[in-house]
């Protein structure tokens, strides 16, 4: 008999295999992209920091290009200290002074060279033995002085004039990791200090980054009951950063750099603790990830459907059900499920739609639901809308609470095992939903655990 001690280690080996082998997708979508990630000054305080730069490492052997952009406030503040001197804020934004500016150099400097050490360990028994990793940096930032807002002169606090694309995609192609600081320098010779937000998301735009990720003390985006929220648009930020500006003003300025970034050709903009061990992988390498993300892509066209939307579902719905790919929909049917739909709609017309139904569960069942009536108008499907709105109802399906989704089909079964659903029968199904199975139809059963 199989002692606990080695179930336990063949349950972990199972689940490490399981892990790797469904992160290859991810390892061959990532390679060859640039990502430019930003850490606060605090996450080089945080224990988890080592960590962070192992998985930095990581990525770089995998071929992402990666651009870093650090912060350095509270190593600023003890610069400042040690010689006695404070700087005013205004719009908590630092009025850096000349007698400051030093003090400013001298920690960023600083921080700099510590990143560039810990990307230079190749210590045998450790993560990063055998990396070689070629570190850059340099006047890659034009700076521009902020200049008198409300009346306050900021002195030699500046902002992002513009960055020097073309030289970081060129040390990017030979296999360099490009670091950035908070700083930048005019066109007449002067050093400005930068908000490396404002520095990480204007790098992130002008190198037409496929990822801008934001390391910083928050989880990511939390909602009103206080739950993440793992996608949102960036025209749905502004009440988050209104009210992270009087409550926790580093976090609005990551929401205020990922509305520009996503609204500016960033395809993806994540939020992530710098605290939690192992957050870049999971994000990056799993399906459900750990922190937010910040997208155009998904929910600009994707939303519930209403009552108006009737008659363009039925447009879209009837040839399918004529062909006797759907089951038959009745006007009023619509009218009275029409909250469990979902639509993508443009110029007034419905390219796609689902619907997400509860099934009803007893006391010993897993919490499950039905996406049923998915279709896609004919001149779009060979686009991703069909991933769009199952993604979509997904995530709606999560925020219900639901644990798993259940789909029946008889003509796109490899449709949806590409988006991760696993053939089931129909005693897998909820009983509820068992005693409705038509066995005339003889629909195959998919099922996909969620969280």
């Amino acid at each position: 008999m199989q002692d606990r001690a080695s179930i336990t280690e063949s349950t972990h080996t199972s689940d490490y295999l399981h892990w790797f082998r469904n992160s290859a997708p991810y390892i061959n979508a990532h390679r060859g992209k640039t990502f430019v990630i930003m850490f606060e000054g605090e996450a080089m305080l945080h224990e988890n920091f080592q960590h962070i730069i192992h998985d930095i490492a990581l990525l770089h052997s995998l071929g992402i290009h990666l651009v870093l952009v650090y912060g350095a406030r509270p190593q600023i503040n003890l610069h400042l200290q040690a010689q006695q001197l404070s700087t005013p804020f205004h719009a908590h934004r630092r009025v850096t002074t000349r007698e400051a500016l030093p003090c400013v150099l001298g920690a960023v400097g600083s921080v700099r060279m510590q990143v560039e050490a810990l990307l230079s360990m190749g210590l045998a028994n450790s993560p990063m033995y055998g990396a070689r990793i070629e570190v850059v940096s340099g006047n890659l930032v034009t700076a521009k002085p902020y200049g008198i807002h409300d009346g306050v002169d900021f002195q030699l606090t500046g902002e992002v004039r513009s960055v020097d694309a073309d030289s970081m995609h060129r040390l990017l192609a030979q296999h360099n990791i490009v670091i950035l600081g908070p700083t930048g320098y005019s066109t007449t010779g002067e050093v400005f200090n930068l908000l490396a937000e404002e520095v990480a998301t204007r790098t992130a735009i002008a190198l037409k980054a496929d990822k801008l990720i934001f390391l910083g003390q928050q989880q990511g985006i939390l909602n009103q009951q206080g739950k993440l929220l793992r996608e949102i648009n960036p025209n749905q930020l502004d009440d988050y950063i209104l009210n992270m500006q009087q409550t926790n003003p580093i976090h609005a300025l990551h929401l205020v750099g990922a509305k520009n970034a996503a609204l500016n050709g960033v395809q993806r903009v994540h939020l992530l603790p710098f605290a939690y061990d192992g957050a870049l992988i999971q994000e990056l390498f799993t399906r459900d990830g750990v922190g937010s993300m910040v997208t155009d892509a998904h929910y600009e066209e994707v939303r519930m459907a209403n009552i108006h939307d009737v008659g363009g579902l039925m447009s879209l719905l009837r040839p399918l059900e004529e062909q006797g790919i759907l089951v038959y929909r009745s006007r009023e049917r619509l009218e009275n499920e029409i909250n469990q739909f979902a639509v993508i709609e443009r110029d007034g017309t419905i390219l796609a739609c689902a619907a997400l139904y509860p099934i009803p569960h007893q006391a010993n069942e897993i919490v499950s639901a039905e996406i049923a009536c998915v279709a896609v108008h004919p001149g779009y499907r060979k686009s991703n809308r069909g991933s769009q709105i199952l993604q979509f109802l997904e995530a709606q399906a999560s925020e219900q609470g639901i644990q798993q989704l259940f789909v029946l089909t008889t003509r796109t079964a490899h449709w949806f095992l590409e988006h991760g659903f696993s053939a089931a029968t129909v005693d897998d199904l909820p009983s509820a939903r068992q005693a409705l199975y038509n066995y005339q139809r003889n629909s195959l059963v998919f099922k996909k655990k969620i969280q």
